[in-house]
């Protein structure tokens, strides 16, 4: 398969060993046959860099580039955009640490933008923990109202917005799909649960049933996502 295909896998870590090893054993059964892995050590203090090294001599020997980026602490956003300074491929996924993929997942997503040249990304529903989160068909206006698309998504590298929004604390995600919006950029999505966020030690652990949103108004967390949503709104003009 021919460099217009690759796709580069950015992965930043930080203190997730107990994550990364499945994660990283999930990136390594992906059938798709034209990948490069960079992973970014963001100043983690357990054993994330000793996992890496680990499976960067499996990868090698089955012929793929597996890249370890070390850098202190600076963020998730920081440590995406660091490792997308590093991308060669003509698609990039930011798979994050606390992610475990179907085998399919690059495949199907590939072939979805095969199938619709129109579009700059693709998109799948998914599991966080035991709860499903299942999307629909792109939707201007409902990508505009709400944050649903994750970070595990396909994009094609050229229209990528460049790097990702270090300004913004919380639904950098939205963020980023909004910029690309603003730009003509849509994207196309697989009618299929092709990944599961761990949720032991997740990112997403402050997420609360939708129910808590509306009768919980007081609840910390629902203030915090509240007040991200509000930031990010008036970012763009919604």
């Amino acid at each position: 398969m021919s460099k217009n295909n690759l796709i580069s896998i950015i992965i930043p870590a930080y203190n997730k060993s107990e994550e990364l090893r499945t994660c990283l054993a999930s990136v390594f059964q992906q059938n798709y046959p034209a990948f490069e892995v960079i992973a970014v050590n963001d100043g983690s203090t357990d054993n994330t860099v000793h996992i890496l090294e680990e499976y960067k001599h499996k990868f090698w020997q089955k012929n793929i580039r597996f890249k370890i980026i070390q850098q202190n602490n600076q963020g998730a956003q920081m440590a995406r955009n660091r490792g997308l300074r590093e991308a060669r491929g003509a698609f990039l996924i930011f798979w994050d640490a606390d992610v475990v993929a179907s085998p399919q997942m690059m495949t199907k997503m590939h072939a979805a933008l095969q199938n619709h040249s129109d579009a700059s990304y693709a998109y799948a529903s998914f599991t966080y923990g035991k709860k499903k989160f299942k999307l629909w068909d792109f939707d201007k206006e409902k990508l505009k109202q709400m944050p649903c698309i994750h970070t595990t998504t396909l994009i094609k590298y050229d229209d990528f917005p460049g790097k990702w929004n270090t300004s913004v604390d919380r639904l950098q995600d939205w963020d980023m799909f909004l910029t690309m919006l603003e730009k003509d950029k849509i994207g196309v999505f697989v009618p299929e649960f092709l990944f599961t966020v761990l949720t032991d030690h997740g990112t997403m652990s402050s997420w609360l049933p939708k129910v808590a949103y509306k009768f919980m108004p007081w609840h910390e967390n629902v203030k915090k996502y509240q007040n991200a949503v509000a930031v990010i709104k008036k970012k763009h003009g919604l």
